[in-house]
């Protein structure tokens, strides 16, 4: 496993991170969710990711349990969660001062942790001034409960202006950004990682694979294996609304193109889906999620693959007309 520096943060983390989103939220039995995260451990993966909404907080826990039961260090892994939306069905959302001094109390006793590694606003509040929550936040860091804070998904003159009201504050700047990134979501490349670079912000870039179409496993004019997220219940909603157009037939049929550029250099499709995005040098992370352990045993192997620069042209060619930018 290879390491990289996030942003301006004081982390170095694992090129390779684990992701609670779906499967240990309710997609897979807790006993092999804390297989998974057990697996990852042993693979060199440092950075755990999860949030205080998923699954109204049962990924906190799932995650917390298995992390104290590996045997590691606190000091050996590093954890992230977010806070934005609401909990299950509490009363309460948002990024006031309140609210995040309160969701970070309880996400920290659902991890079973007295800090956090890394604390993201899941998303821009705009029914708070940005002050508020940023004094906040630096509170929270003085109180040696977090040690890096960020941003998920904020709109880029919003990252700016956190780093401006920061610095002028004397304020904990924010250091780690985490926006969708892959092969066919390409939205961040030009603004997002521009804003991220001028700000010292490191990016852990989540849905790499593309909610798993960027695998392989889907297939234009077929329904979805049995096995697999899509036709899980569980786990399926995000794609059978905002993540749709992914499993569209053409852009199926674009993504069968790249199984030969993988075969050729010797990858299976999940290793070159996150060897091409951990190409960028913005890019610290990438976040995986898993339903059984091979699946991180192979997602690790990507890191540290650098794809030949005649390959690029390739696969932009496999993919024209179905990239979102």
């Amino acid at each position: 496993m290879r390491f990289r520096q996030l942003g301006a943060s004081p982390l170095v983390v694992s090129e390779i991170s684990f992701g609670t989103w779906l499967t240990v939220a309710g997609g897979v039995e807790r006993v092999q969710a804390i297989v998974c995260i057990h697996e990852a451990l042993e693979r060199g993966i440092t950075l755990f990711d999860t949030a205080n909404q998923y699954g109204a907080g049962e990924a906190e826990r799932v995650l917390g349990e298995a992390l104290l039961s590996s045997g590691k260090a606190r000091d050996q892994y590093m954890i992230a969660t977010k806070v934005f939306n609401q909990v299950g069905d509490e009363p309460g959302m948002g990024l006031s001062a309140g609210q995040i001094a309160l969701q970070l109390d309880r996400s920290l006793e659902r991890l079973g942790t007295d800090y956090l590694d890394i604390y993201l606003c899941h998303r821009y509040d705009s029914n708070v001034p940005l002050e508020e929550t940023l004094e906040a936040l630096d509170r929270t860091v003085r109180a040696g409960k977090v040690r890096a804070i960020g941003l998920s998904e904020w709109p880029v003159e919003k990252i700016a202006a956190a780093a401006e009201l920061s610095a002028a504050n004397g304020w904990t700047p924010m250091t780690v950004s985490q926006p969708q990134y892959s092969l066919l979501w390409r939205k961040p490349e030009t603004a997002v990682f521009a804003a991220c670079r001028a700000h010292g912000l490191g990016n852990m870039v989540y849905a790499p694979q593309a909610q798993g179409v960027l695998t392989g496993k889907y297939r234009p004019g077929e329904p979805p294996p049995t096995d697999s997220r899509a036709a899980s219940p569980a786990m399926n909603g995000y794609m059978e609304t905002k993540g749709r157009r992914f499993r569209s037939d053409d852009v199926l049929a674009a993504v069968q193109r790249l199984a030969p550029i993988a075969a050729d250099l010797g990858l299976t499709m999940p290793q070159l889906a996150l060897a091409w995005v951990l190409r960028r040098p913005e890019v610290a992370t990438a976040i995986v999620g898993a339903s059984c352990p091979e699946q991180i045993a192979s997602s690790a192997q990507a890191s540290g693959i650098v794809l030949p620069a005649d390959a690029l042209p390739l696969i932009d060619a496999a993919l024209n007309g179905v990239v979102l930018r």
